[in-house]
């Protein structure tokens, strides 16, 4: 398939932009993030656990292509994204044959199975995130800060919930946002990853449809209903900050909502799409048993995507009148 000519209509846009330099730029905005999880758990093995995983979704790209007789991508930085971004998303005490395992069900499984790049329709590195947490839930949800293990800002929320007490209690809204509490790798830091954010902003990789609808939907929903379900009461600013700025959701409405291949193409089904992960984001994390749920919204709106485009697909000039 791969070798056949791509035929389609004009009018075609003529771009200087390739999938290697798009995936490049992606890699560099997500340099931030990379160095400030590897400082932050400089006492952990983050740095061997990012290694890893990105030269392990190489090599089984490589591999497989080679194996199958097919061309070899791994120039495109496809497969370096992935692995890098599967890095950002474990705990830094995750083992490295976990990282191991995680990449090569991301490329193996999800991408290449289905065709390669282009053709997966989930988001790989979620979806080794995903399989990882229902294989590995205990090592996949301990995390340390400071050689001190601990519940991330937002499992601590919930557990002051469930004691009965303030929601809020020992948290520490300006340290979520510099990065200074666990969790995953590249999720603590919302300053770095927005820093990655305005990288690919300003090279047109990405624009505010799907991450801006995302993040303000989620807002307004843990602003409605935060309330309802966790007692602080209604639009609470510092509950609302607690909650965007903890987790995986900048990270996740920034680097992977917006994956080219499993987000619509259709600018208006991006909107639907974003307000779509929004609410489902903010259900799993007030309603779910976890206290974390951008993965599985994100997965989930993946596999919506298909309904999404077909049901905002703009009609052709000259149809859809009355017969």
């Amino acid at each position: 398939m791969s070798e056949q000519l791509k035929v389609s209509s004009s009018p075609h846009i003529r771009s200087k932009d390739t999938t290697s330099s798009i995936m490049l730029w992606v890699v560099i905005a997500l340099l931030p993030a990379t160095a400030y999880g590897i400082y932050n758990f400089r006492d952990t093995n983050a740095w061997l656990l990012i290694i890893v995983t990105t030269a392990t979704a190489v090599l089984t790209e490589y591999l497989y292509e080679k194996l199958m007789k097919k061309p070899v991508t791994i120039q495109d930085f496809s497969a370096v994204v992935t692995g890098l971004l599967l890095g950002l998303n474990l705990p830094p005490t995750a083992t490295w044959w976990m990282g191991m395992i995680g990449s090569v069900f991301a490329i193996l499984v999800v991408k290449q199975l289905f065709g390669g790049l282009g053709q997966n329709f989930m988001n790989p590195a979620l979806s080794a995130r995903c399989f990882l947490l229902i294989s590995f839930t205990g090592r996949m949800t301990s995390f340390v800060y400071d050689g001190v293990s601990g519940a991330t800002p937002l499992a601590q929320m919930r557990a002051n919930v469930e004691a009965g007490s303030d929601a809020l209690a020992g948290i520490d809204s300006m340290a979520m946002l510099f990065g200074r509490t666990g969790g995953t790798i590249g999720e603590t830091s919302v300053i770095a990853v927005m820093i990655g954010a305005i990288i690919m902003i300003l090279k047109g990789i990405i624009d505010l449809r799907i991450p801006g609808t995302y993040i303000a939907t989620f807002a307004l929903f843990i602003a409605v209903f935060g309330g309802f379900v966790d007692g602080v009461g209604f639009f609470n600013r510092q509950y609302m900050t607690a909650q965007i700025c903890g987790g995986g959701l900048m990270l996740g409405a920034w680097f992977m909502a917006t994956d080219y291949v499993t987000s619509p193409i259709t600018k208006t089904g991006q909107i639907v799409y974003g307000i779509l992960l929004g609410i489902m984001t903010g259900i799993f994390r007030l309603f779910g048993g976890s206290a974390e749920g951008v993965s599985y919204a994100i997965i989930f709106g993946n596999l919506l995507v298909p309904i999404i485009e077909r049901v905002t697909l703009p009609r052709p000039f000259g149809k859809g009148g009355e017969k």
